[in-house]
């Protein structure tokens, strides 16, 4: 296999496996993460072999649809730090992915103290990937003189994910209109 063939096969394999990511994250939003794994393989159009071949147990594909999301909130960060119109929108955008994320992990907290191998570090990696993110907003926001400098990360992402919890059971519970009270809660007034 000659050198552009192997880097073509890689980049299909990529593909591949983000694909499946996408796929299982999907069915993990409409039917929790015990979703049989037949309706992650028809979504991402490939065989339930393929979803075994990449991702052994139920567990390691759980994992890899966590990393996979809290890795793409903590890269949205800088970047919407980097292009929104101010430090405190770029706070209030990244707020709502992190709602997207915490609103849609139906059946992850029971799944997270079930004992299975790998799952007990979810929780330590999702504070060391998104706590210094919103740290970073939080500053750059109390730095532009928008909000108070004395939020810190740690409570309001709490704060969210508390205001978050019933959004998926509760249809007259808007968790999305609650959360953007919070945060426009953390504006300073203008002068």
């Amino acid at each position: 296999m000659s050198p552009e063939q192997a880097r073509a096969r890689r980049a299909d394999a990529r593909r591949n496996a983000q694909s499946l990511l996408d796929a299982a994250a999907a069915v993990f939003v409409t039917s929790g993460v015990d979703a049989p794994v037949r309706d992650i393989a028809a979504r991402a159009g490939v065989g339930t072999g393929t979803i075994y071949r990449h991702y052994p147990t139920r567990a390691d594909l759980i994992i890899a649809v966590y990393r996979h999301q809290v890795d793409a909130c903590a890269e949205a960060g800088p970047r919407l730090l980097a292009t929104s119109a101010s430090p405190y929108a770029a706070l209030a955008e990244w707020i709502d992915l992190y709602v997207d994320f915490v609103a849609t992990k139906h059946g992850l907290a029971a799944i997270l103290q079930s004992g299975q191998p790998g799952l007990e570090t979810l929780a330590a990696y999702f504070l060391d990937r998104l706590v210094p993110v919103c740290t970073e907003l939080l500053d750059a926001a109390a730095t532009a003189g928008e909000i108070a400098p004395d939020t810190k990360a740690y409570e309001l992402m709490r704060a969210v994910g508390n205001l978050c919890i019933g959004a998926g059971t509760d249809p007259q519970y808007n968790a999305r209109h609650m959360v953007a009270v919070l945060v426009a809660g953390l504006r300073l007034p203008v002068v």
